[in-house]
């Protein structure tokens, strides 16, 4: 096995300029005659725009412009679009239109979320662009508003948008409503349960920032992005309407994306409309407030589950409502958590019939997007709490109602009863090795003995299956240089993950070079004319498959070259570890001198023309099913109710394992993220005026180092058969299976006091109140 070899823990090779400073961020890039943008955002979650008076702000030294609502209308500016939509079954119509209202980059006549941005100033440096912006005043007339989802789809309720007056942006379901309605008719037992998904900010390292430069006639746009052909072919298409060609979207080194920054937002359309107005590089750098106040919120759903069960504990019937927070405007892929993974619902098991129901509601809060899961999270934590409700109703056993209901692995192939078809996992066995390696059997000696010491335990565990990176497609090119070196140029965009590792590796491996002599180039649209982008934790599956298939045809390229060398038929030449040889014989030729003589017209076969540069598309119509099992043990203090987590492990199949270190760097970072929902992390708005009263991190609480374990981590392989790699899907899992494993143990360690369910999050002042209170 070679030093970079499939599931060899090689090291990060990015990481070596990250740590002496030398990435490229957004505010790293510094062009000749920059100017600099502030926002002015509106101090209300819903008003009237009665007039906006930019005199002092344009007498402030160093002000180039002022622009308004108005400006950008005038110059026929488009707004954020909506880039998916909830699907409907061909021929079956939703039975309401969705409502799309328009997000300008600047409001106009009326704000509709607190931070709504009215006006930006330009100027020759940030700090006089930030001290106009604080003299541009604004007249509003306030309106009422709401906050909550299910406030607003209640009688009377404020109206977000004249034009909706129930709030309700989308109705949708999926499943079969006959089927499940017969299994509840049938069931000796239902279980109910009501489950809040807590609001989050998601606080990337990085804040948002873009740079917007008119230059050649083009816009070119350096922004932090997960998608950075997106929002090339969105800027030309909705916002300028111009070709794609005249759209150029630079993205470097990203500080964390976690999905928000997927999707577009207005200051990115700004920067272009105000560079190409004043012919001058224009940059904006979003400060920590902003984060709070305009990036995409996630999770924020009300959720009723309902579980019928027959007289040995076995599902029938799954039932679920969702009320989801949509925010004031709907973001670029705002809709497509709620609704597009709900199969997650169905989880490892045998439930016969699912049927799902969500209205999207709108808010006067900021706009939800994406965030890692993207519906898979809010799925598998309402799932697995309902199951936990379950065995407390029934009198069950946790494990056992679990193992009884479970997917057997001769089941496999196996039709889900919404839309999917599992190809491969055994999760019983993760429940196998999960269980001893905690030793399950013991915890009731080491809660004994928490007791005693004023401790409550608890212990409490998750199973889940996923469905992600599939049905989709993604672009590689593999150039190789007449020195062997070769350059990986695919549509994917790394933003924490190790793709420059994870690519380098693959192709390291395949053609027997050092991991220095692959380089990668990401997130540019004139360099990698295509991608998908990052997202759905389908890089490796996707933009690994890709790359493997064009390393391969450089392989059968550099074979022609070889047998053509060696002067021997095709057939005749193996390729092992960088050397091309004739089976049988010790003549060979190794990559990098194939590589010198493919760039050698006088060298070729005939008719072959120079150089061994492939590109490869790889296209997929199924998923991979990553699956697993956490089980985490917490410690309550009785006097202050604060919990600690002091104990979790994780077992998970990801099919082969690329590369164990950037694997469990992966599922790390996830259950820390999934963690600070479930114990500290909630988004609070003020009910009656929409003020967001958790803006900062002296409100809001992110997990720090002391809050959080040391982590168990067991990889099972059972490799996916949809992909060359056999790779599964791996960057949000661990915050799936978090919350739920967490909360569970927390209700557990609670279970003395007669506690059946508690919202996220576990807040200390939380717990204590419950233990006082019982």
């Amino acid at each position: 096995m070679g030093q970079f070899a499939f599931g060899q823990p090689v090291r990060r090779k990015e990481d070596q300029a990250l740590l002496v400073g030398e990435g490229r961020f957004v505010d790293d890039h510094v062009p000749a005659s920059l100017a600099h943008a502030w926002m002015v955002r509106s101090p209300h979650a819903h008003a009237r725009i009665i007039s906006v008076d930019t005199a002092s702000a344009l007498a402030v030294p160093g002000v180039l412009a002022v622009l308004t609502g108005a400006d950008l209308a005038a110059d026929g500016v488009g707004g954020i679009p909506c880039t998916f939509q909830p699907p409907w079954p061909t021929g079956q119509a939703p039975p309401r239109p969705n409502h799309l209202p328009a997000w300008p980059a600047i409001a106009a006549d009326t704000v509709h979320f607190l931070g709504d941005t009215v006006a930006m100033v330009v100027a020759e440096t940030a700090h006089a662009a930030r001290e106009a912006a604080e003299l541009v005043a604004v007249d509003y007339d306030p309106l009422p508003a709401v906050a909550d989802p299910l406030a607003a789809v209640a009688e009377g309720a404020p109206a977000v948008w004249p034009a909706v007056p129930d709030n309700v942006c989308f109705e949708w379901e999926t499943g079969d409503g006959p089927a499940t309605d017969a299994g509840f008719a049938a069931a000796a037992r239902v279980v109910t349960l009501d489950v809040v998904n807590n609001r989050v900010v998601v606080a990337a390292m990085e804040t948002r920032g873009a740079v917007g430069e008119w230059r050649d006639g083009r816009y070119v746009l350096r922004a932090a992005s997960q998608m950075p052909h997106a929002l090339r072919d969105q800027l030309a298409r909705h916002v300028f309407r111009v070709p794609e060609r005249q759209v150029h979207v630079i993205v470097r080194d990203v500080g964390g994306g976690f999905g928000i920054k997927n999707s577009l937002y207005p200051e990115q359309v700004l920067v272009l409309w105000a560079a190409r107005r004043l012919s001058r590089p224009v940059k904006w750098v979003g400060e920590r407030t902003d984060a709070f106040l305009t990036d995409a919120h996630a999770r924020d759903n009300r959720s009723r589950a309902e579980l019928a069960v027959d007289a040995e504990g076995r599902f029938l019937a799954l039932r679920v409502t969702t009320h989801a927070n949509i925010g004031a405007y709907v973001a670029n892929k705002g809709l497509l958590s709620p609704v597009l993974n709900v199969p997650a619902l169905v989880g490892p098991y045998l439930t016969p019939a699912v049927h799902v129901r969500v209205k999207g509601v709108f808010t006067n809060t900021v706009p939800t997007d994406v965030y890692r899961g993207a519906g898979r999270p809010e799925a598998v934590y309402l799932l697995e709490r309902l199951v936990d409700a379950a065995a407390h109703d029934l009198g069950i056993d946790r494990v056992a109602l679990r193992r009884r209901n479970l997917i057997p692995p001769e089941r496999l192939p196996y039709k889900t009863p919404i839309w999917l078809t599992y190809d491969a996992g055994h999760f019983a066995a993760n429940l196998d090795a999960a269980l001893p390696a905690v030793d399950w059997a013991g915890f009731a000696a080491r809660r004994a003995a928490a007791r005693a010491a004023g401790r409550l335990r608890g212990i409490g565990l998750s199973c889940y299956v996923e469905r992600c990176a599939g049905a989709s497609h993604e672009d590689a090119t593999v150039a190789i240089a007449p020195d062997g070196r070769a350059t990986v140029l695919v549509g994917t965009m790394a933003n924490g993950q190790g793709h420059v590792t994870a690519y380098a590796q693959i192709v390291a491996e395949m053609l027997g070079l050092d991991l220095a002599e692959v380089d990668v180039v990401q997130g540019d649209t004139d360099r990698v004319a295509r991608g998908q982008g990052t997202g759905g934790s389908r890089s490796l599956v996707m933009g690994g498959s890709a790359i493997h298939g064009a390393t391969t045809k450089v392989i059968d390229k550099a074979r022609a070259v070889a047998g053509h060398l060696l002067e021997t038929a095709d057939a005749d030449i193996a390729f092992a570890e960088g050397v091309f040889s004739v089976v049988g014989t010790d003549r060979r030729v190794s990559f990098k001198a194939v590589a010198a003589a493919a760039h050698d017209p006088r060298r070729l076969p005939d008719g072959m023309a120079p150089g061994l540069d492939a590109e490869n598309e790889f296209k997929v119509g199924g998923y991979t099913y990553p699956n697993g099992c956490h089980v985490a043990e917490v410690e309550i203090d009785i006097d202050t109710g604060r919990p600690q987590v002091v104990g979790y492990t994780i077992v998970h199949d990801f099919g082969r394992v690329l590369n164990p270190l950037l694997l469990a760097g992966q599922v790390h970072g996830g259950v820390a993220q999934g963690l600070g929902q479930a114990l500290l992390e909630h988004t609070v708005y003020d009910a009656g005026s929409g003020q967001l009263l958790t803006g900062s991190f002296m409100d809001y609480c992110i997990p720090r180092a002391d809050d959080l374990p040391g982590f168990t981590f067991h990889m099972r392989e059972d490799p996916a058969p949809a992909n060359p790699l056999g790779v599964k899907g791996a960057g949000e899992a661990g915050c799936a299976g978090a919350p739920p494993a967490v909360v569970n143990a927390v209700v557990d360690a609670l279970s003395p006091y007669g506690v059946r369910h508690v919202d996220m999050p576990l807040t200390a002042e939380k717990l204590w109140r419950i233990i006082q209170g019982r």
